[in-house]
């Protein structure tokens, strides 16, 4: 006769939609923007959008996120397929939906550059990703929609790891918890002690002194 599945291990599909349809919204938006820069702009145009807080600035980038390690595209490639794997596979384990929408923002921005670094020029593997957005007043390199979800899903990565949440959903119990929960605790054993006393004072007389007959002064 099978087991049944425990909760522990029953997937979740509630979880798993929402990490694929984040995962489609990036790579659609992601591989959407890069066909309209490379059909409405020449490699190397700059042109303005909020005057020096926005620029598209069209380049192809054979290196990492954000222009950095041009040379080394197929490490990048390999390191990008490994990933779309292991999140394939880990995702199964998730059963909070912050964490899918993590994990879908991940998945859909590797899948968008990673779709750049086997289609693309020059060869399959070696392609170069098409970056366009620049920030020259805060940020020196320039970047793509696909790096903005990467980088967006380790911002709440760090979120949810300081809030103590986990893969399922629950919240650890952060040392701060802990502190004010043995405050907590210190607060109400003194209120038991304060009032132990007036507790003490109103319960009756017991032993020989409840059982001795009131005298009445006669011999």
């Amino acid at each position: 006769m099978p087991r049944p599945t425990s909760p522990a291990t029953k997937v979740s599909g509630r979880v798993l939609a929402v990490l694929a349809f984040v995962a489609v919204v990036a790579y659609a938006l992601d591989q959407i923007s890069k066909a309209l820069v490379v059909d409405r702009l020449v490699e190397g145009q700059t042109v303005d959008v909020l005057g020096r807080v926005l620029q598209f600035h069209f380049v192809k980038n054979p290196g990492a996120a954000f222009s950095l390690a041009s040379g080394s595209t197929w490490i990048f490639s390999i390191a990008a397929t490994v990933v779309v794997v292991a999140i394939v596979v880990f995702a199964r384990r998730i059963r909070s939906v912050a964490w899918a929408v993590l994990f879908g923002m991940l998945l859909g921005g590797t899948l968008g550059n990673l779709t750049d670094r086997l289609l693309r020029e020059p060869s399959f593997g070696q392609g170069h990703v098409i970056d366009f957005l620049y920030l020259p007043w805060i940020l020196p390199a320039i970047f793509n929609v696909a790096d903005v979800f990467i980088v967006s899903s380790m911002g709440l990565l760090i979120l949810l790891t300081l809030l103590g949440v986990g893969l399922d959903g629950t919240r650890s119990t952060t040392p701060s918890d802990a502190a004010d929960e043995g405050d907590a605790s210190a607060h109400r054993a003194t209120d038991h002690s304060a009032d132990a006393p007036a507790h003490a004072a109103d319960a009756p007389a017991s032993g020989d002194d409840a059982a001795r007959p009131v005298q009445d002064g006669r011999s």
